[in-house]
């Protein structure tokens, strides 16, 4: 086991959480740069079938987060979960570089009503 713990780290994984939730596991892995900085990646994984092939196979997608904009992250998550819980948007004032960075984001969108269901073109007959 001590050489598997050496060779995850020189891979630059530090920490690891999986949470099985349905069809779908997430992995929450903290990794390590080169500069020794951590990271995290955040792995949604389905099993899915393929019929052409008849197996199963994994699809996964994952999301890279770096530390500087961890509070960003976790402000827009928790207020996110806050207006599913309460059907409330929560009050949290912006700092002048938020609503910049907003603006910003909205225009290289073009104000677009993109779905998630858009992003993805499995049949997954979603509404």
């Amino acid at each position: 086991m001590e050489e598997i713990d050496n060779k995850d780290r020189d891979r630059g994984e530090i920490f690891s959480r999986a949470v099985r939730a349905g069809k779908r596991t997430y992995f929450f892995d903290v990794k390590s740069t080169v500069g020794e900085e951590y990271y995290i990646t955040i792995t949604e994984s389905k099993r899915r079938f393929n019929n052409e092939q008849g197996k199963f196979f994994y699809e996964k997608h994952k999301l890279f987060l770096y530390k500087e904009d961890f509070e960003k992250f976790t402000n827009g998550l928790s207020d996110v979960i806050e207006f599913i819980r309460t059907g409330k948007a929560p009050y949290r004032a912006e700092s002048e570089q938020d609503a910049a960075d907003d603006k910003d984001v909205n225009l290289s969108l073009g104000h677009s009503s993109l779905q998630f269901e858009d992003l993805t073109a499995d049949s997954d007959n979603r509404p």
